[in-house]
């Protein structure tokens, strides 16, 4: 190519060159569908079982929750991917052809900008073609895009560039209405590039990066443009003073762009985003360009010259996402409605389920405190009387019988009130009250056949040393009860705790096999 050619014949004659070999993926995608097999089966098979607990426990209502969550999240990714089939269809009908998308506010001049651009690639005897996208559907026309003060871009639409290049122009992500901010959204996932275009009147504002932020963690190379930088210059012309629109200066375009390319990259840096998608600014004025004419001087001093330079630099990028697309559409549905919806949805329900089980492990002491005095004070009352019954029969295999069968109603009945989150089931074994007659009566025991066995007496009773020793084996007992019940609630949340970690490890497993394969996606060779 000649020296002498503008840097826009460069910039439209390497479009015509554009080649889209095509890059087998195929090994990529088949490992991504391998991750989300393995993942469906891991989340299937490690639910969070809630045994040892009641449905109504706090910690089985949060168990439950987030098994609710997991399960209704497999349904939900399905969907998700069956609605990006109008994006792979739309991707599909232009795989020969690079998209750039046209992103700003309203008001930012996307419309101005690709009808300029149009104008151009048809001065050089480029076919030029528009159409807007409806349900799925490209559907051409013949009419530029209407250009206004307001928002004037209703649905998604573009045009194409000579053979190989579209662009298109969508209604903004800060749109006035949200049908508008929800298309752009359904489509972006088709370009290959972005342009960024924001207005000098208020340039660089960053927030709008957000709204770009998924784009810009898929990899696609991200180019600011500066629109409508321009001012309104008073001269005199016969003794008139004339207002007139002029291009910036150099000094103060210069100020602009370094301005929006620190707070840009400032902004991806928070956002956790390679700063290296971010190129140089440029600024450009479509209507200046166009009121001197649209000679190679007017052109440069309206900043296109710097443009094409721009949109030469961005172009193998844009060629190495286009190549490795239908990798990225489904590496980006993993990420942010697979992998990124699960940690983000999964995540704060397994810390809200660990601070439920610290409480609780923390509340277990006390209550099984509570729980043996509160048996020991509905039992200690009672002893007099069975002692009583106790001097007329005088077994005392009866009397700890009768007292073993107390303290298991007892007990069964008072950590239901202070433990009925928990399933528990008192052990009569451990209930059950011994003495040694002899030494707890201060007597002789005495064994003599009666018409039911063998009967068991002591002679010489001494009450306050039976009832000391019968409150001791009381107490003994109560202790060990209550202290068992404790083990196993702590046991229940304890398994709990461990199936919570396995989710919770195995997610973070997940996570880090994705960014893996996006690693290898994004490194092969193009």
């Amino acid at each position: 190519m000649k020296a002498d050619v503008s840097l826009e014949q460069r910039f439209i004659a390497e479009v015509d060159a554009l080649d889209f070999v095509a890059q087998d993926i195929d090994a990529h995608l088949r490992a991504l569908n391998a991750w989300l097999a393995k993942l469906s089966a891991d989340l299937q098979a490690g639910g969070l079982s809630c045994d040892g607990l009641h449905a109504h426990n706090p910690l089985a209502v949060q168990a439950d929750a987030i098994n609710a969550l997991v399960r209704a999240s497999a349904h939900t990714w399905t969907q998700q991917w069956a609605n990006l089939q109008v994006t792979r269809d739309l991707a599909d009908q232009f795989d020969d052809q690079a998209l750039l998308l046209v992103f700003g506010k309203f008001n930012a001049g996307k419309s101005s900008f690709c009808n300029f651009l149009a104008d151009r690639f048809a001065a050089h005897n480029r076919p030029v073609r528009y159409f807007h996208v409806d349900a799925g559907r490209v559907v051409e026309t013949a009419e530029p895009f209407t250009e206004g003060a307001t928002e004037t871009t209703s649905r998604l639409q573009g045009v194409r560039l000579g053979e190989k290049l579209v662009l298109l122009d969508t209604p903004g992500l800060h749109s006035v209405t949200p049908e508008n901010a929800a298309l752009t959204q359904r489509f972006t996932d088709s370009a290959d590039g972005v342009l960024w275009l924001t207005s000098s009147t208020s340039p660089g504002q960053v927030q709008e990066l957000d709204e770009l932020g998924r784009e810009l963690h898929r990899n696609k190379p991200l180019l600011p443009v500066v629109t409508r930088s321009d001012e309104y210059d008073e001269d005199e012309v016969d003794g008139e003073i004339v207002r007139r629109l002029c291009n910036k200066s150099a000094q103060r375009r210069a100020l602009q762009e370094h301005d929006i390319r620190v707070r840009a990259r400032d902004k991806l840096v928070a956002m956790g985003v390679d700063t290296a998608l971010l190129k140089p600014p440029v600024s450009i004025s479509a209507y200046v360009a166009r009121e001197q004419g649209q000679t190679p001087e007017a052109m440069a001093d309206a900043g296109f010259e710097k443009l094409y330079a721009a949109l030469l630099a961005i172009t193998q990028p844009a060629l190495a996402y286009k190549r490795r697309k239908r990798a990225e559409i489904l590496l980006h549905h993993l990420e942010e409605s697979v992998s990124g919806r699960l940690c983000r949805d999964v995540s704060p329900l397994l810390a809200e389920l660990h601070g439920l089980a610290q409480a609780a492990l923390a509340a277990l002491e006390l209550k099984r405190e509570q729980l043996a005095n509160a048996v020991w004070r509905a039992i200690v009352p009672t002893l007099p009387g069975l002692l009583d019954a106790y001097v007329a029969t005088r077994d005392i295999e009866a009397l700890c019988g009768t007292v073993s069968e107390s303290i298991v109603a007892t007990f069964g009945r008072e950590a239901q009130r202070l433990l009925g989150d928990y399933v528990i089931a008192p052990e009569a074994s451990v209930a059950r009250i011994e003495l040694d007659e002899a030494a707890a009566s201060g007597g002789t025991v005495v064994e003599h056949s009666a018409a039911h066995g063998q009967l068991r007496e002591v002679d010489g009773i001494d009450f306050g040393r039976v009832h000391a020793a019968l409150s001791n084996a009381i107490r003994r007992s109560l202790l060990s009860l209550s202290g068992d019940a404790a083990r196993r609630c702590r046991a229940s949340i304890d398994r709990l705790l461990e199936l919570a970690r396995d989710l919770e490890e195995s997610l973070k497993v997940h996570e880090e096999k994705l960014c893996e394969l996006k690693r290898e996606v994004r490194s092969a060779a193009i």
